[in-house]
Formats: structure tokens, C-alpha cells, sequence
């Protein structure tokens, strides 16, 4: 481990953006640490831990105490220097944005430890801006074309309001709506989970770019962050707090769009959902959240226009939508999986740094997947167990 950082480190744009590259999103124990410290001192801290001094940090300790943490994040201290994301960033025409600055979009603000440290983005228009009427619009991956005849016209509504439209980016509905808008000239804004260095997926890299010329691109993770599963269900937080409301236009039972409506609906947003023909599985989870939550059944541009409403204004009582929804594993064994390659295998330390969790949890996590025939392990690398088809 370095004995001192090559970078400035009390530099807070700097301090940010490395603090971004030592934590997976959503990690509530580093926002708490630089909450208390601020960002360079909190980097100081980790280096005194790195080597096994272990300084008081006067704030309630996270759940499995402050060494858990600093074991998540000292394997990437390693070529730890976010000058080189910085001038990765550059080069794409974005910049970093900093919480307080006059393009951090506040909504994030309502996410407490969860906010991102910052924000990476590309864009022509300000986010904070882009965010102060919008709406989000997503849903599944397997659109039909009922789901994209209805994403198109309820994004070009939008549109034609000034009213925002907040998407993932991917493949089906969130093409859709980002298709849709930039075809009236609307505002656009899209969320990644990977790094901006490239846009995933490939095949809406030209949509994505034309998003980014008019409106604008964002992530929370540096460039060179692979967008793993676990980094899509944290982005979906984001989706949730940039949107003044949330539109499910067509998810099945299990679809990843229910637990960005379940975001939305924690941060007690206006959640809506498109009904779709009871005998498509294309909208069961649609139907699901009309019937198990207090989502608002829309079906035209002008009933989703009246859920944007100033942040916090709606949905008072307890959320009701359900949030694990989506695999039968926890969070840190889905990320251990992810950090494994689709190809190939991966030493331990590998997969320690690519999950950016502690020694302990991963060697558990490997142990419970093996177990699971999820994985397999080969001498000392570990690989994917190969799923059989059909």
C-alpha cells in the first residue's frame, strides 16, 4: 500500500472523484466517513488504516464497524490517482460535479448516505436544470411494441411540457423515451451504470451522444467502471432522486424498473404505472404495482404531467413496493458474481479489488456460490459455473 497519495489529495474535486473509484455505488459507510472528515482527511484516514492505525472517527460506527469498511476500499488504493479519470473525462467533453455547485441536481440531496460523492457527466445542459421538472420513464429491456408505442407517446408529451425525461439508457422502454424526446427536441437526461468512457450498451451509443448533445449523460462511477448487475440496481436510486416522478410503461413480475418505482417511492415521489393487456407477462409487473402499492394508473402524457409535483410533496404514508425483487442472492454474494468475468476466471485479489468488499465477505461469498454451483474454482482462479440452456 502507498505510503502517501500522488495526487493533492485535499484538493476536493480531486479527494471526490478518487473516493468514487475506491467505493462501489451506494456505500453509506464511505458517505458517512467523508460526511464527518470531508473528503481529504477521510483519504488520510483510510492510508493510517491501510497500515493498521486505526483513528476514532467521531460519528456512529457503520454496520460491521469502521475495519470492515477500510478493508472494502484499501485494495484500490493501489495506482489510486483520479487525475487520469479527470483527463479521461476531459477528453469526452465532461466534467465532475461536485455536491453544492450550481449543476448538482438537489433531488440527490434527499438520498442522504446514499447520494453519490459526485457526479461524472456529459452533457450540454446544466442536470441541475434538466432536473427541475422531470419525469422518469422506464421499464423493461423486452419491450413490446404496445410498450414502445405508449413510451413514445407519453415521452414526446413530455417533451412538448419542457418537462424532462429521465432514463437508463437501455435497450427497449429507455430507448424508447430517449428516442421519442430527442425527436421533438425535448430534454433528455440518462443515468449509467458503467463509466462514461463508453456508453453501454454499444448498440445506443449514437442515441446516448445525441442524449448528451442536447441534454445530458451522467454516472457515478470514474470512466473505466464496468457496468456490472449490482451497479444497474444502485443507478436505479439515482433514476428515482433526478426524477420528480417515476412512470413504469411496461415490466414484467420481475423487472429491474419495479425497483426503481421502489426507490422513487421511499424517497416518497409519485410513482405511476401503465396498464397493459392482462394476459401480456410484458406489463405483470405493471399490474403488480397497481394493485400492491399506491402507484397512480396513467395512460396518457397529461396524467403523468400532474405526478410532477415539487419533490416530497407526494405519497406521506410508508412505501409499499416491494424492493427485492430480483435475484435469490444478497447483495454482496450478486457482487462477487459480477466482479467474476463473463470469460474466463480471476485470481482472488482480482475479484477482492473488482467487488471492492473486504477479504472476509468475498472468500464467503466465493464459498456460498460454490456451494450453489454458481462458481467454480480452478488452482487458485475462480470462474463462472457454466449455466445449461433451456
Amino acid at each position: 500500500m502507498p505510503d502517501r497519495l500522488p495526487f493533492d489529495h485535499l484538493d476536493e474535486r480531486l479527494a471526490r472523484a478518487a473516493w468514487s473509484r475506491l467505493t462501489e455505488p451506494d456505500d453509506r459507510a464511505a458517505n458517512r466517513l467523508v460526511a464527518t472528515l470531508g473528503a481529504g482527511p477521510a483519504l488520510d484516514w483510510l492510508l493510517e488504516a491501510a497500515r493498521g492505525l486505526f483513528r476514532a472517527v467521531p460519528t456512529e460506527p457503520p454496520r460491521g464497524g469502521w475495519r470492515t469498511a477500510a478493508a472494502r476500499w484499501t485494495p484500490r488504493l493501489t495506482d489510486l490517482d483520479p487525475r487520469r479519470e479527470l483527463e479521461v473525462i476531459a477528453r469526452r467533453g465532461g466534467y465532475l460535479i461536485l455536491p453544492g455547485s450550481p449543476a448538482w441536481p438537489v433531488g440527490l440531496d434527499q438520498l442522504g448516505e446514499s447520494a453519490p460523492l459526485c457526479l461524472w457527466a456529459i452533457g450540454a445542459r446544466n442536470p441541475a436544470t434538466l432536473t427541475a421538472s422531470s419525469v422518469a420513464l422506464v421499464g423493461s429491456r423486452a419491450s413490446t411494441a404496445y410498450g414502445e408505442r405508449v413510451t413514445t407517446d407519453l415521452a414526446t408529451g413530455m417533451a412538448e411540457r419542457s418537462i424532462t425525461v429521465v432514463s437508463g439508457g437501455a435497450y427497449g422502454i429507455d430507448a424508447a423515451a430517449h428516442r421519442a424526446t430527442l425527436g421533438v427536441y425535448g430534454p433528455a437526461l440518462a443515468v449509467m451504470a458503467g463509466g462514461l468512457d463508453r456508453y453501454y450498451p454499444n448498440g445506443n451509443s449514437q442515441l446516448l451522444a445525441q442524449v448528451a448533445a442536447t441534454g445530458a449523460v451522467l454516472a457515478e462511477v470514474p470512466p473505466g467502471t464496468a457496468p456490472m448487475r449490482t451497479r444497474f440496481l444502485s443507478r436505479n436510486r439515482l433514476i428515482a432522486a433526478l426524477a420528480r416522478a417515476t412512470v413504469v410503461v411496461e415490466a414484467a413480475w420481475r423487472s429491474g424498473a419495479l425497483s426503481t418505482a421502489a426507490r422513487a417511492a421511499e424517497l416518497h415521489r409519485p410513482v405511476g404505472a401503465v396498464p397493459g393487456p392482462v394476459t401480456s407477462a410484458a406489463s405483470a409487473g405493471c399490474h403488480r404495482l397497481l394493485r400492491e402499492s399506491r402507484a397512480t394508473c396513467v395512460t396518457d402524457a397529461a396524467e403523468v404531467a400532474e405526478l410532477v409535483q415539487p419533490v416530497g410533496t407526494a405519497l406521506p404514508e410508508e412505501p409499499t413496493v416491494a424492493a427485492g425483487l430480483l435475484d435469490d442472492l444478497d447483495l454482496e454474494q450478486a457482487r462477487v458474481l459480477d466482479a467474476l468475468p463473463a470469460r474466463g476466471e480471476a485470481v482472488f485479489g482480482a475479484v477482492v479489488r473488482s467487488a471492492g468488499l473486504d477479504e472476509a465477505s468475498v472468500r464467503a461469498a466465493l464459498g456460498f456460490l460454490e456451494l450453489a454451483g454458481r462458481v467454480t474454482r480452478e488452482g487458485s482462479a475462480w470462474r463462472r459455473a457454466r449455466v445449461p440452456r433451456g
